[in-house]
């Protein structure tokens, strides 16, 4: 059985029909061609398919696309500037090298900008806790740590 899901997508008004049992990533992945969402582990364990929901990071690969009806959604395409100047987080990611292979980059700003939002001055103790849902094989999250720093400091000016 098929359902129509509407919902805004990096301030774009889409929809489609989908199987009832599409999962949000896939929906954001194979019908809107997002393909920066990345699916990783398929249990909500990596972070990989972390995107924006009413304005909170969540994990697309836990939900069916028919429950963000109506919502606004953010992927990591939707983060930059429409003319490609980046977001302080992912400049921030940029300048301390805080990636290697970049499979969990997109889903780790994400959930990087969501924490800034509750601790605008972490320390590194609560940025290594938050970011406990992400996994990154390659960095050992030490420049992701330092890139989350930065980014707080240039946000508050």
């Amino acid at each position: 059985m098929t359902v129509k899901v509407s919902m805004n997508v990096n301030g774009k008004a889409v929809s489609a029909e989908v199987e009832e049992r599409t999962l949000l990533v896939t929906y954001i992945r194979e019908n809107l061609r997002l393909t920066g969402t990345h699916v990783g582990c398929d249990t909500a364990q990596c972070g990989a398919c972390t995107v924006h929901m009413n304005g909170r990071a969540i994990k697309s690969c836990n939900i069916v696309a028919m429950q963000s009806e109506g919502a606004d959604i953010l992927t990591i395409e939707g983060v930059a500037k429409p003319d490609g100047t980046l977001n302080v987080m992912q400049e921030a990611f940029r300048e301390h090298h805080a990636l290697q292979c970049g499979f969990c980059t997109p889903g780790m700003v994400l959930s990087a900008m969501d924490l800034l939002k509750n601790y605008p001055d972490p320390t590194e103790r609560e940025i290594r806790e938050q970011l406990d849902g992400n996994l990154c094989r390659c960095t050992g999250y030490h420049n992701i740590v330092k890139a989350i720093k930065a980014a707080a400091a240039t946000m508050r000016g």
